[in-house]
């Protein structure tokens, strides 16, 4: 028998699927991680055990403290999950800017949620700035430990056996990754991997064109959950990435809802502009080479925005008739 103890046990080794529709003919091969299948649904759930495994070893959380963090959803969704499994109480500081599906998850994992108004339902700057100031201030009672996702390198170190699965599943054939950039732990972890095992392999960035700031861009609103902070990420490094490339919103949820109909994989808008994304590194790299990127969660995180919403006929009419 073949029994997990916990459900952190279930947390990675997820598929690799090659894609075989929305690619053009004379593109790349492009494989797509599913990290969907990680508990809540998202390859946040690698970093958040991660950041909660090492405080415990070095004593920074202890039993009965509480955790806080701010986050879009994701990461939040993935520390409930670790805390309901590690027994620690979770304050969430989060927006109405994120999917009401990703705040109910989140909540159900018994978080609690301090929800911060945004303009227009929109990620900016000044957002995930009132965010973190809040998250802040938060962390100072006693016998509270703030995980700060954005500064803590622990998480890092979550992401390396996705560096490992992607090498062993594609048996070393591998000559480009791609990753979405919101914390950069992500594309930091696989890389710092892959490149051990091929020093060569070519690494690329995904950011929003609306706020294409690692680019050399301004700052501005977008609709890509997940990514696109408003300022670089305390852990970027630009030194292991050779391109960084910028994909719109609407390129974005248009692929993720490609994705949903054409290669029956559901998962959300910063998944789609990956693959944009590792698309476009494809065509210029060919048929015979092989591209990596991450759909990075779930797309039932956004049953109820736009993205997936599907249309409602008025009572009596049906799709296509006059």
């Amino acid at each position: 028998m073949d029994i997990n103890d916990g459900v952190l046990a279930a947390i990675g080794n997820t598929t690799l699927v090659r894609l075989r529709h929305v690619v053009p003919a004379d593109c790349a091969t492009i494989l797509v991680k599913i990290e969907g299948q990680n508990p809540t649904g998202s390859m946040k759930d690698r970093m958040a055990l991660a950041m909660i495994s090492r405080a415990e070893q070095d004593g920074r959380l202890r039993p009965g403290d509480t955790v806080v963090e701010y986050t879009g959803g994701s990461t939040g969704a993935a520390l409930a999950l670790v805390c309901a499994a590690r027994g620690y109480r979770l304050r969430v500081v989060t927006s109405d800017a994120f999917s009401d599906d990703k705040l109910t998850q989140m909540a159900a994992f018994g978080a609690d949620l301090t929800v911060l108004p945004s303009v227009g339902g929109l990620v900016t700057r000044g957002l995930i700035e009132r965010m973190i100031d809040t998250a802040r201030t938060m962390s100072r009672q006693p016998g509270t430990y703030w995980t700060d996702q954005l500064t803590n390198t622990d998480s890092i170190a979550g992401y390396h056996p996705m560096g490992s699965e992607i090498w062993d599943q594609t048996a070393g054939r591998v000559d480009a990754f791609v990753q979405s950039i919101g914390t950069a732990a992500s594309l930091r972890g696989v890389a710092t991997v892959l490149r051990r095992h091929h020093p060569g392999i070519t690494i690329v960035a995904v950011e929003p064109g609306e706020s294409a700031v690692l680019s050399g861009g301004g700052a501005g609103a977008h609709a890509i959950e997940g990514i696109g902070i408003g300022y670089t990420p305390p852990m970027w490094d630009p030194e292991i990435v050779h391109e960084i490339l910028a994909v719109s919103t609407p390129d974005a949820q248009a692929m993720a809802r490609r994705l949903a109909r054409e290669e029956g994989l559901f998962t959300g808008t910063s998944s789609g502009a990956n693959v944009v994304a590792a698309i476009r590194v494809g065509q210029r790299l060919g048929p015979h080479a092989r591209v990596a990127t991450l759909l990075v969660d779930s797309g039932l995180k956004y049953l109820s925005t736009t993205v997936h919403r599907r249309a409602i006929s008025p009572p009596g009419h049906s799709k296509g008739s006059t």
